[in-house]
């Protein structure tokens, strides 16, 4: 992935890229709706019904002072076990599904009627009917993927195979490396090419580097994946054995020239803007002409190289491996990101690897919600609209703005009062926040799909379709300003996201709704909620990566030493507080990799607490609701949004993968920093949600 698509969202990798969870409906109010809700001042309300919290999701077993996670997730944990068609299951997977269901009965009523032929109607009507025709899938067998494996066969030379590989790229198939657009890191208002690493298939490059057993097994198991495949595809039992060893190797090969995560987030060290001219020099076995002729963009200027080693290791490559091998290599890659839209044995066999084995999902979610979500992915921002128009007012949008704007002001206070930052950096700090872009529920302006032809036919051509689509649209802003009305999520969706590159922090319609932001709930739950969540992405602005970024979103170092030694010893404290979580055995959180997630976990409760703080004395609720004040309200609606529990096979892969702490750290980590949490709950200073004063990490 590029960097410039290295969004720091919420969810990250429990979002669509893995493609685990569904998607969202919605109900959404603004503070003024919710103080309308309350009862008077010094009353007791009844929560249950009036408020959407209910005390039996508590674990009253369990202290608040122990483990504030289980105590306030417990219970709803304990009614909530794990579907078997998902690796783990939380709040967040409920809201997914409710609004799922409202995406089938909208695709469903389009795939049923006659539709005007190029409507939005028709596109998603046809998408997902043809997704939907497994008879007919089943019964094409690999007949689509015919003629690439043919111009695969036929390759024989290097630059055929290059040509062959930008080809693939276009279709959506992850060979070699990955090329797309984003924006100039240190010119914000322009688009370039970007090339990172890639050609994996498995999710991470540490799947192929790690030695120890688990490892080992998993790296077994993959090579048998393959062979499995191979062999469904028609390929001898000897013959597949052999390719899969083959793929193996070359995928081992360049997972080791790979930068680990950790490394990846260094913005400024995957940043070497190049010329066409210093590319052939980096790698000059790789003919770049040849590739961007063959990609529809021989002209370009300049390209953001993520990782020029990488590419220089790829590039020998090209000449040590035997072309025969490459070739079973493409081969692999093909039969991989196709699979979705083959007959049901490939399919099998795909989740019995990827879903059994790596996340410990046991069964296959039904095919309706895998073509939903397909749908989406493809068609995101029109079916966005549908589902916009029935799910998301306009009074809705406007409230949800109006508490993002409370917690900018949140956030424009302390960063004016706060006593470890100079003026000189507040004040770059405050023009920065000022200029942060607010999105809220879906676009102003919507994507144009005139250009994608939907069949009814072939669910295969329109993966394909939406692939190149999709290749083309992006590489078509390349050498054009930016477009900053453009979302990077669709409407739908259950997530949040901050870009440094457009200083834009953007939620999507899809999160706005319970439990995260309910009309009928108290304040103090919204306020912990959706509230944090909306500092979350605020925060990411201000994080180990996002504070790297200006104003305009350039990579500029605005900070003066002294601040930024005096961020960087509490960004420490962080990354060594989340270092020592266990997850299982020898397993532990990863400090680096999770730091700017954690920062901005931090931070945007810190921030959520102060607005609610600034809010209360208006809003004349009650005392207590349920013998719960309404301090501890806003700790537990923060809380409860992360009630999840998640099998140990899909803990151990985003523990590896994911710059997110698993949920329980999310909600024990930061709590434990707040002295405003642990009076809350009266907590004493030797209990464990309480960090000794020494040890206790603030920012914000």
């Amino acid at each position: 992935m590029p960097h410039s698509q290295q969004r720091l969202n919420l969810l990250g990798i429990c979002f669509l890229t893995l493609g685990l969870l569904a998607l969202a409906a919605l109900l959404a109010v603004g503070t003024n709706g919710m103080a309308q809700n309350s009862a008077s001042s010094g009353a007791t309300a009844s929560v249950a019904q009036d408020h959407n919290f209910n005390p039996a999701d508590l674990d009253t077993t369990c202290k608040a002072c122990d483990n504030f996670f289980q105590y306030a997730n417990g219970g709803w944990i304990a009614k909530n076990p794990i579907q078997p068609a998902y690796p783990s299951w939380g709040r967040f997977n409920a809201l997914q599904e409710k609004n799922q269901e409202v995406l089938h009965k909208i695709l469903a009523a389009a795939a049923s009627a006659k539709q005007a032929p190029g409507s939005i109607e028709q596109k998603i009507g046809d998408f997902y009917a043809s997704c939907m025709d497994q008879k007919r899938i089943d019964s094409e067998g690999l007949k689509p993927l015919q003629p690439e494996f043919e111009r695969i066969a036929k390759i024989a030379t290097v630059p055929q195979m290059e040509g062959e590989v930008a080809r693939l790229q276009s279709e959506g198939v992850g060979v070699m490396f990955f090329f797309s657009s984003g924006q100039d890191d240190k010119d914000s208002s322009q688009v370039i090419g970007q090339a990172e690493q890639g050609g994996l298939a498995l999710p991470d490059r540490d799947y192929y580097t790690k030695d120890d057993q688990k490892s080992k097994q998993i790296q077994q198991q993959y090579q048998q994946h393959i062979a499995k495949m191979f062999e469904l595809a028609g390929d001898s039992n000897a013959a597949a054995g052999t390719e899969a060893a083959t793929v193996m190797r070359i995928e081992t090969q360049l997972a080791r020239e790979s930068k680990t995560r950790v490394e990846r987030r260094d913005a400024e060290a995957n940043y070497h803007k190049m010329t066409p001219a210093q590319l052939a020099t980096l790698t000059p076995d790789f003919a770049w002409p040849n590739y961007f002729q063959e990609i529809g963009f021989p002209d370009i200027e300049s390209v953001n190289v993520g990782q020029p080693e990488f590419f220089q290791a790829l590039d020998k490559q090209l000449s040590s491996v035997p072309l025969a091998d490459w070739k079973v290599y493409l081969r692999w890659h093909l039969l991989h990101a196709a699979v979705r839209a083959l007959p049901t044995k490939f399919v099998n066999e795909d989740f019995d690897f990827y879903g059994r084995t790596l996340t410990g999902t046991k069964e296959l979610q039904p095919r309706w919600r895998r073509c939903s979500g397909a749908t989406d992915r493809a068609l995101g921002e029109a079916l966005g609209q549908k589902y916009v128009a029935q799910a998301f007012p306009p009074e809705a949008k406007a409230e949800a703005k109006q508490m993002v704007e409370n917690l900018v002001a949140a956030l424009r206070a302390d960063i004016t009062t706060l006593a470890w930052m100079s003026p000189e950096t507040r004040k770059q700090a405050l023009d920065k926040l000022s200029a942060m872009n607010l999105k809220i529920g879906y676009p102003d302006k919507w994507r144009d799909y005139s250009a994608y032809h939907v069949v009814r036919n072939s669910y295969f051509e329109n993966i394909e379709g939406a692939s190149q689509f999709e290749f083309h649209r992006r590489l078509a802003q390349i050498g054009k300003p930016v477009d900053r009305n453009e979302w990077d999520m669709t409407p739908p969706t259950v997530n949040a996201y901050y870009d440094p590159e457009k200083n834009e922090i953007v939620f999507p319609a899809g999160i706005l709704q319970p439990p995260f932001f309910d009309a009928k709930a108290d304040p103090a739950l919204n306020y912990g909620g959706i509230g944090a969540v909306i500092g979350h992405e605020m925060t990411h602005g201000f994080d180990d990566q996002g504070r790297k970024y200006d104003a305009q979103g350039n990579l500029r170092n605005w900070w003066t030493p002294e601040d930024l030694k005096n961020y960087e010893a509490r960004a420490a404290c962080v990354e060594k507080q989340f270092d020592g979580y266990v997850v299982t055995d020898d397993l532990h959180e990863n400090g680096k990799l999770v730091l700017g997630e954690s920062i901005a976990d931090l931070g945007g409760l810190t921030l959520a607490h102060m607005a609610f703080e600034h809010e209360l004395p208006s809003l004349h609720l009650p005392e207590k609701v349920e013998d719960f004040t309404q301090e501890q309200l806003f700790f537990l609606g923060f809380a409860r949004i992360w009630g999840t529990s998640a099998r140990p096979e899909y803990e151990r892969m985003t523990v590896t993968v994911d710059p997110h702490p698993l949920p329980r750290f999310r909600v024990n980590g930061p709590l434990s920093n707040m002295s405003e949490f642990q009076a809350a709950f009266s907590c004493q200073a030797n209990s464990a949600m309480a960090r000794p004063a020494d040890a206790r990490c603030k920012i914000w």
